[in-house]
C-alpha cells in the first residue's frame, strides 16, 4: 500500500502514522526524520540541508524531492510506503508523481486528517512535546501557513479521487478505526 498522509500541526499524524505502519507493515517515511538523520550522520545531502537551513532558508522543494526519491527507493519501501510531510505543495506533487512514475507505480490513498482550529490549538498548546514557540498566535500562523500551502495539494488529490478526509477529532482508536475503514479494512 502506497500512502500520503497529511493534516495541520496538531493534527496526529505522527501517532497515526506509527499505527498506520504497524498496521500494514509498511515503512513511515517522515521527510522530517529523514533530513534530520542526514544531518546527523553529515552526508553530502545532511550538509547540504544543514546549510540551508543555518542560512534561515526553507530546504528547497528539489532537495527535499531527491531525499523522499532515495529514501522511496530503497528496499523496504518498494512493497509500500506510507508518507509523512511530503508533498505539501503543488510542485512537490508534481516532484512525487515524477518520482513514482519512475519507479512504475502509483498512491493507493492520500489520507487527511481534518480537526477545527480550536481544538488544534488547544492541542498544540499543551501538547507534551511543546515547541518553545507553541504561543497562541505562532500556532494559528502555523496554521494559516499549513491551509495556504496544503489545500490546493488536497484538492489536487480530491480531483484524482484518491483523498480520503478523516475526522481526526477523538480517541486515538477511534481516529484509527476511521482511517482503516477508509483504506478497506472494515
Amino acid at each position: 500500500m502506497r500512502l500520503v498522509l497529511f493534516g495541520p500541526p496538531g493534527a496526529g499524524k505522527g501517532t497515526q502514522a506509527r499505527k498506520i505502519s504497524a498496521h500494514y507493515g509498511i515503512p513511515h517515511v517522515s521527510t522530517g526524520d529523514i533530513l534530520r538523520a542526514a544531518v546527523a550522520a553529515g552526508t553530502e545531502l545532511g550538509r547540504q540541508v544543514e546549510a540551508t537551513i543555518a542560512r534561515g532558508e526553507l530546504v528547497p522543494d528539489e532537495l527535499i524531492g531527491r531525499v523522499v526519491a532515495e529514501r522511496l527507493g530503497e528496499e523496504d519501501a518498494k512493497a509500500g510506503f506510507l508518507l509523512d510531510g511530503f508533498p505539501r505543495t503543488l510542485r512537490q506533487v508534481e516532484i512525487l508523481d515524477g518520482i513514482l512514475a519512475d519507479q512504475g507505480v502509483a498512491l493507493d490513498r492520500v489520507i487527511l486528517l481534518v480537526v477545527p482550529d480550536t481544538v488544534l490549538v488547544d492541542r498544540l498548546l499543551h501538547r507534551d512535546e511543546g515547541r518553545p514557540d507553541d504561543t497562541p498566535e505562532t500556532i494559528r500562523e502555523r496554521l494559516r501557513v499549513y491551509r495556504e500551502q496544503t489545500e490546493p495539494v488536497a484538492k489536487v488529490y480530491r480531483e484524482r479521487g484518491l483523498l480520503a478526509e478523516i475526522d481526526g477529532v477523538g480517541t486515538i482508536e477511534e481516529v484509527f478505526s476511521r482511517i482503516t475503514a477508509a483504506l478497506g479494512d472494515r
